[in-house]
Formats: C-alpha cells, structure tokens, sequence
C-alpha cells in the first residue's frame, strides 16, 4: 500500500482528554505546563501528518538490501523534535545502558518476534522493513506515538507520566499500528479510527502477556499500567492504567486525570468529535468483545482469539478502510468459522452481540429456519419440468384407446338415419333424444375418424 493512502493520521497512546483534564485540574505549573506542551505538539504533529506523509527516517537505507529477520535502530532526540535523532543503538549492537533506549530495543525485537511466531508476519509490513524507534523526544512529552515511518517515544513529566518505552504493551501497540498501515490502513477518524486503536491495544496485551506466558484468565488486560507516576498513585484516586480491555471505564478515576470515559456497550457509544470522533473512547467497545471471546475460548488468548482477530484486521481485502463495528463483527465471526468451526463462530458472534453490535449479513443467513424454506423452492422447480414434458408427448398413445372404443360406438351411426324417420313417433319417448344426441355429435366426429382410418389403411 502506498505511502499516500496511509489515513492513519498520528497514532498516539495517551487519549488527549486525559492530557487535557491534567492542564485543567493540575495545580502545580509545571504539571499543567508538560500537559499543554504535549497537546500542542501532537496537535501540530498530527496536522503534518494529515497534509503529507512523514519523511524517511533513513533514506540512506532506501537502496539497501533488506537483511532477513529483525532490524531495528533506536535513536535519541536528545529532548528535541527533530527525527530520527541520533542513532543510538542499531541491530547487533550491546546494550548501551540507557533505559529508554536499551527498552525501545527490546520492546520491537519481542514484538517482531511474536509477529513472526505466532502469525508469520515478518516485521512491520511482512517484508522485515525495518523497525525504527526514537526516545528521549521532547522534554516532558506525555505520550508516544507512530507517525508512519517509525516509533517516538517520550520520556514523561516524571510526575503523572513516566517514560513510555517502560511498558511493553505500549511499544508492541504503536508497531501494531504499523502493521495496520501496510494491511487495513484503517482510516483514523470515529468507528474505523476506535477499530484501528482497538487492534493496537490487542496486539499489544498479547504480546505482553505472551512474553509472560501469561493465560488468558490470569491476564491484568490493562494497557500502560507501569506508565502512570507517584503522583496518580495517591488515595483516593484510582489510576491502574491508561485503558482496561476487560473493563472498560474502570483504568481510572482520579481527581488530576479525570474519570475514565471508555463505553463498553453501543448505547454509550460517544459521538462527538474530540478525540478524532472519540477513537480512544470508543474503542472500549470492540476491547471488551476481544476479552470475552478469549476467556471464552480459554487458554491464552493468542492461539485461538489472537489469531481470529489478525486475519480480520490484516487479511488482504478483508477488512475495509471505512470499517464500522458491524463489519468488524462480520469478518471476525466469519474468520472463526473458517480457522476453527460453528461453535468458535457462536461464541464470536455471542461477544459482539453482548454489547449491542449486530454484524452485517452474517447473522441471519446462518439460522437454520431460514436455510429450510429456501431449500424447498429450489428443488420445486427442476421436478416440474420433467413431468410436464413427459405429459406432452404422452397424448398419442393416450389417445389411441379412443380409436379401439370408436367402433365399438360405430353401430350408432344407424341411429342418426334411423331418428330423423322416427322423429313423428317417439313424441312420447321424449327423454329419449336427450342421449341420443350425445351420440349424434359422436358419430359426427365418428366419420372423420374414420376417414383417419381409411387414410391411414
């Protein structure tokens, strides 16, 4: 897929309204300060975004031969904004002892590898691209983000938000936004935007719990918990992390981040437009049918659940660029038909139908009341044919044995000559002419009859 088609605008971690409830209610300056600052660069990143596609962060490898298996670089800005940054650590280097950078390193190769071994996707675009990471962006950035070309990372405000490459959900969730890229590029904006956040928080659980060799069941389904600072860590606010894919609406409630504003049902659906038509709060929806369909299935979540949900999201004409909730439950349930059977796909379509998505046109083709009538008509018609031609060709024959009963009628041809001389007479035999005039049209057809007779002799 080409680079100008990406419409995935800037994919960031942290939902602005959370930024914006720390720059409303913060007391403290700086706190409120590193909160503007971060909303107004992601904004200003986000619109040179819209208007063209990121640069290169590496051209000098454009003419490169790619290398098989994990490539990955890590840069610092070095609290700039200028990208990539300084290369730092490239692929086969030690560890440099940078936290950030040695955790950005880590962080892609695990990811890369759990693409690679449990879905077979090579790297970000399925060709091994290489996977290209910054830190240190900003001083004070509040989030982390994929800007199309590679993975930025800040290091926080130290206070409410510590650096983004300490969770390894977060950074397996901006290379799942990468991978969205190359696949569905789904567009960023209201249910296809909450769609493409969804997979992202997906992808990222299970690779955390995958490197954990987590189960399903046991699984915390929070994303950025080890983000949030000593100062959210304080009664009587609860923050546990930035979003919870097993309840969604429960990551947070603290008097400085605000209340957690995530739907899990189509009735709390939110339809504004903050928030890019509210892609970080909607995508609660989606999140929590995700989690009941691997608890449901049991075991860990990425070999039955995991794998539905890939081949939906990433499976070539699949998924579309505008796709609604309700196309999102029709090729999920669909693809668990396919990798596994029925019930798989009963227990898909039970998850989405719990929180009020009906998916389009797979539902009501696979009731078995409505299969039996559709089956009956069709078998109607090619029985019919066969016996109405038969009939056609039939009279002939059937017709013959009248021919054997004319003579048998053949006497009557005295009555005719007989009744007009006895018309005087059976004036009291009155009833008499009534049959006998079924006769006489008989033996008038008697005579051309027989005359089919003679012709045929």
């Amino acid at each position: 897929m080409s680079r100008a088609a990406c419409r995935c605008g800037l994919c960031c971690i942290t939902p602005p309204m959370m930024l914006e409830n720390i720059a409303a209610r913060a007391k403290r300056p700086s706190l409120k300060r590193w909160a503007e600052d971060t909303l107004a660069v992601t904004r200003s990143l986000r619109e040179t975004r819209l208007a063209a596609s990121a640069p290169d962060p590496e051209p000098e490898q454009a003419a490169r031969k790619r290398a098989g298996g994990r490539q990955r670089a890590v840069y610092s800005a070095r609290q700039g904004q200028s990208l990539p940054g300084t290369l730092i650590r490239p692929e086969g280097a030690p560890p440099t002892g940078d936290a950030a950078v040695d955790e950005a390193f880590e962080g892609a190769g695990t990811t890369y590898d759990f693409f690679k071994s449990v879905f077979g996707h090579a790297g970000l675009d399925g060709a091994d691209m290489r996977m290209v990471s910054t830190v240190h962006y900003g001083r004070g950035y509040d989030n982390a983000f994929w800007n199309g070309r590679q993975m930025v990372y800040g290091d926080g405000d130290g206070e409410v938000f510590l650096r983004f490459t300490r969770s390894l959900d977060v950074i397996a969730h901006e290379l799942a936004h990468g991978v969205l890229e190359f696949t569905a590029n789904l567009v960023y904006w209201e249910q296809p935007g909450a769609l493409n956040e969804h997979f992202a928080d997906v992808m990222g659980s299970l690779v955390k719990q995958w490197h954990a060799k987590t189960k399903a069941a046991d699984a915390d389904w929070l994303i950025g918990a080890e983000l949030l600072g000593p100062e959210v860590k304080q009664a009587p606010g609860i923050a546990l992390g930035l979003r919870s894919l097993k309840a969604p609406g429960t990551a947070y409630d603290d008097p400085l981040l605000g209340r957690d504003t995530q739907p899990a049902h189509m009735r709390d659906l939110y339809r504004g437009v903050s928030d890019s038509g509210g892609v970080h709060i909607n995508s609660g929806i989606p999140n929590v049918v995700f989690h009941r369909v691997a608890t449901g299935f049991g075991g860990y979540a990425w070999e039955k659940a995991g794998r539905i949900w890939w081949r939906a999201f990433t499976e070539k004409g699949r998924m579309s660029q505008r796709a609604s909730f309700r196309e999102a439950a029709k090729e999920t349930i669909e693809v668990a038909g396919i990798l596994y059977d029925a019930k798989a796909a009963k227990l898909v379509a039970a998850a989405w139908d719990s929180v009020g998505v009906v998916p389009t046109a797979i539902r009501k083709p696979k009731v078995e009341a409505v299969e039996a009538p559709q089956k009956a008509p069709q078998k109607a018609p090619p029985k019919t044919p066969p016996r109405k031609v038969p009939p056609k060709k039939t009279p002939g024959p059937k017709k013959a044995p009248p021919k054997t009963t004319t003579p048998k009628k053949a006497p009557p041809k005295t009555a005719p000559k007989k009744a007009p001389l006895k018309k005087p007479a059976p004036k009291k035999t009155a009833p008499k002419p009534a049959p006998k005039r079924a006769p006489a049209r008989a033996a008038a057809a008697l005579p051309a009859r027989s005359v089919r007779a003679t012709r045929r002799g």
